[in-house]
């Protein structure tokens, strides 16, 4: 039994007792083959939740500071984040964005799923925020589809994103897969990325009914 398969095992009853979980569209979700799983971002549990109602394994970028740390509690988290999926990254110095891309860009060209937030952060009060164009390259460099998902009320499991989650029902929505082929080529044009990744954007909204800020979330969190 693969890591992944034993820490959904484990996990996954305790998870669907404490939240319960109602999962839409996941049939959206291709059985193999390269996919981009996008969606919104509200809490760091998101990023538990989301591995745990897919049926193939999700691969994400994570900051390598959930892998670094010191003693059992260090040990344990590096367990779980790298079993479930995580592929820690550096994302702070100048070339965090570019070792973000190609990591992804990799995950995809081996077949697999990979789940990105395109806002870049956690929205800061709830809100959907305009979408990093991270999210365009790739589905145009890999041809790989996307599959927008929307996470609804695991801002209320984990308020401010901190401290323990407290039981509550939540919900997952997928939509149907989007495929941008017509833009094959094109992944250098500015104005063809925002297109793609304001209309994956366009879908989050629709499928979580968050309403639509059109700044980037960092910088709602440095204007606060």
């Amino acid at each position: 039994m693969s890591r992944f398969a034993l820490i959904k095992a484990v996990l996954g009853p305790i998870m669907r007792l404490m939240f319960r979980p109602r999962v839409e569209g996941v049939e959206h979700i291709p059985g193999d083959g390269p996919v981009i799983l996008a969606g919104n971002h509200l809490t760091f549990i998101d990023s538990m939740i989301l591995p745990l109602v897919c049926d193939r394994q999700v691969f994400f970028i994570g900051k390598d500071e959930y892998v670094t740390g010191k003693g059992f509690k260090g040990r344990l988290m590096a367990w779980f984040f790298t079993g479930v999926g995580m592929i820690p990254v550096d994302r702070d110095g100048g070339k965090g964005g570019v070792a973000a891309l190609m990591t992804g860009r990799r995950v995809l060209e081996e077949g697999k799923v990979f789940g990105i937030y395109p806002e870049g952060t956690r929205s800061p009060d709830g809100r959907l925020y305009r979408g990093r164009t991270g999210i365009a390259r790739l589905t145009l460099m890999t041809g790989a589809p996307v599959v927008p998902f929307a996470m609804i009320g695991t801002d209320k499991i984990q308020p401010g994103g901190a401290g323990m989650p407290r039981p509550s029902r939540v919900t997952v929505r997928f939509g149907e897969a989007m495929e941008f082929s017509r833009y094959e080529g094109m992944d250098r044009d500015r104005y063809v990325l925002r297109a793609v990744t304001d209309s994956v954007m366009a879908e989050v909204m629709r499928l979580s009914g968050q309403e639509y800020v059109d700044m980037y979330a960092t910088k709602a969190k440095e204007a606060a």
